[in-house]
């Protein structure tokens, strides 16, 4: 656990400092913060195989080290066959050092292993908050490639306390996610 700390201890000591500076706050409470990490996989896949969503399910908790959990549709949809209260994907919620255990693992070691990588877009909510589309959930190490049946996506959204797009890329930027060179820099 003490990386998580060093990540905890990294925002405290040099980013919040850093955005302080940057952006002229004139209290420490202004200063954006991570709020949450959410990871989502939509699997649509799941109405006609039910064995999907307990495979994601595993391979997600194994992924972020917290039970994950299924997420049911709201209504029928009868072109896809779906039934209200049917099991459609999975997700999990990281909070504290869970979290800055996660970024940390995606920034050292999940994004880089992404074939001819070259950085992530840079396109915010407007709010300040981060979607990541990632294609192939076997970029993470704890995933055995062998035990592999279906290659599944995920949408990685970073939630922070920033006002604007502008405040929330230089904190992302600042925990180390590797963004494409843009006009932003």
């Amino acid at each position: 656990m003490s990386n998580t700390a060093s990540l905890k201890n990294t925002y405290a000591e040099r980013i919040a400092p850093a955005l302080m500076e940057q952006f002229k706050y004139s209290s420490t409470m202004q200063v954006p913060k991570l709020k949450k990490i959410v990871i989502n996989e939509g699997l649509g896949l799941a109405v006609a195989d039910k064995k999907i969503i307990d495979v994601a399910i595993k391979e997600l908790t194994t992924i972020t080290g917290q039970k994950a959990v299924a997420t049911i549709s709201r209504k029928d949809i009868a072109n896809f066959k779906l039934r209200k209260k049917m099991p459609v994907g999975v997700m999990v919620t990281l909070r504290r050092e869970k979290m800055y255990e996660f970024l940390e693992r995606l920034v050292q070691v999940a994004l880089p292993r992404i074939r001819d990588f070259k950085g992530i877009e840079s396109k915010f909510d407007g709010r300040g908050n981060y979607t990541l589309g990632i294609q192939e959930q076997i970029i993470f190490p704890e995933i055995n490639l062998d035990s592999i049946s279906k290659i599944l996506g995920m949408n990685i959204t970073f939630v922070t306390s920033a006002e604007t797009d502008e405040e929330g890329y230089a904190l992302l930027k600042e925990f180390g996610l590797p963004f494409k060179s843009s006009k932003k820099d």
